[in-house]
């Protein structure tokens, strides 16, 4: 399968620039490709996930990334999807911005300028020469075709209008492109549909310029199925830095997701694989948290590594069990595999975790009816529990119609 298919499968491609001649190219031999990230604040935030996760993919594929930092961009402020202007912030604090972005990229990409590359465009922006640059690229520049731009021209139909220092961002970053095709061969930009029409300025820049085609991809703006915006909470911006949000809430996060969101986000935020992820989305009701935990497991991992995602993982199943079975009717609890290899007796397991009081009533309740292994009625009070009732990492275990127990074999 092509990589552009796999984007589209997952739900990363909202528009690009040719859909046939990019599959064309994605699938031939190794490409370079870039995204930008702006360093307004001292860390990435979940709603930055897309891109990342789609040049990962890209990576897999084969394909050599740019990460750009936008040190030169961001002193002057994106008005893309913005309704009043930015505020301008120090050259000093953009650039100790980026250096904690680029530690949070590295625990999705490779970086090490041979697979791939990490960038900083303010070493190209800021020693340019205005009239120069005004000389040079300005000129290949309409300014009625600039204002029918989507972001300049909700802007200008506010009371605040458009600066016009945000006015040249366009040609700031379609120089961007322009810079990273003469220096690197860099044919392919990515980034949110906001900014659809600052990469298709550069993609012209390039064929005047250099009469060559380059491409454009972006991807669709996500929000939630609440209608929020991704990684807004009442609580506050979702962050990938652990110093601003824990990996507890982090986690948690995850774990609220709307059922609605939880298939979209599995195959967004995570790489497993489309038929785990389609086996996941057939889960119903108190079925579906298992497919939670498993989003927020992953997702946790890729942010900040295996052992901090089960130290939460554990965290959040220790306070979600707090009162036992009699305050939850679903709870979640991890057991080794070794066990389950073992073969563990039902009846045991069943008084273990608390479903039932004693072995005496388990043994009633199987012989009853009442007790189910992933919603298979246990026929007999001999039953074991074994491996093969392990389903994408869990076993889930029933008392009745509504009590549940998700068991997480680590």
């Amino acid at each position: 399968m092509s990589v552009l298919k796999i984007l589209e499968d997952r739900g990363f491609v909202q528009q690009s620039s040719g859909k046939k001649e990019l599959d064309e190219l994605l699938s031939g031999s190794n490409i370079v490709f870039y995204a930008g990230f702006d360093p307004t604040a001292d860390s990435l935030h979940i709603g930055s996930l897309v891109p990342i996760m789609a040049m990962s993919h890209l990576q897999r594929a084969g394909h050599t990334p740019i990460a750009l930092i936008g040190g030169g961009t961001t002193l002057i402020g994106d008005p893309s999807g913005k309704t009043k202007e930015r505020q301008l912030i120090s050259a000093e604090e953009i650039d100790a911005n980026g250096v904690f972005i680029l530690d949070q990229l590295k625990r999705y990409l490779s970086l090490d300028k041979d697979k791939g590359i990490f960038v900083n465009n303010a070493d190209w922006l800021r020693p340019l020469n205005y009239i120069e640059f005004l000389r040079d690229i300005g000129k290949y520049f309409r300014v009625n075709e600039m204002l029918r731009s989507e972001s300049y021209r909700q802007r200008m139909e506010r009371e605040e209008g458009l600066s016009f220092i945000e006015f040249n961002y366009q040609l700031l970053q379609a120089y961007d492109y322009l810079f990273l095709f003469d220096k690197h061969a860099c044919i392919l930009q990515m980034g949110g549909d906001d900014q659809w029409s600052n990469i298709l300025a550069g993609r012209e820049l390039i064929r005047r310029m250099r009469n060559e085609s380059v491409h454009a991809l972006t991807f669709p703006l996500i929000t939630t199925a609440r209608g929020n915006k991704m990684g807004k909470t009442e609580q506050g911006t979702i962050w990938l830095d652990k110093n601003k949000t824990s990996v507890y809430e982090f986690y948690q996060y995850w774990i609220n997701t709307d059922d609605r969101d939880v298939s979209r986000f599995l195959c967004l935020f995570t790489f497993l694989d489309m038929e785990q992820i389609q086996e996941l989305g057939k889960l119903q009701h108190a079925q579906l948290r298992t497919a939670k935990e498993i989003l927020a497991f992953e997702a946790t991992k890729l942010a900040h590594g295996e052992k901090e995602a089960k130290s939460a993982q554990e965290l959040s199943h220790s306070n979600f069990n707090q009162g036992g079975s009699q305050a939850s009717d679903k709870f979640s609890i991890i057991i080794d595999i070794q066990r389950i290899n073992d073969g563990i007796s039902a009846v045991s397991l069943f008084h273990e975790l608390g479903l039932v009081d004693s072995k005496s009533e388990a043994k009633r309740l199987i012989q009853q009816g009442g007790a189910y292994i992933n919603d298979q009625k246990i026929g007999s009070i001999d039953v074991r529990i074994t491996e093969k009732d392990v389903q994408n990492g869990r076993i889930m275990l029933r008392k009745g119609k509504k009590q549940y127990c998700s068991i997480v074999v680590s």
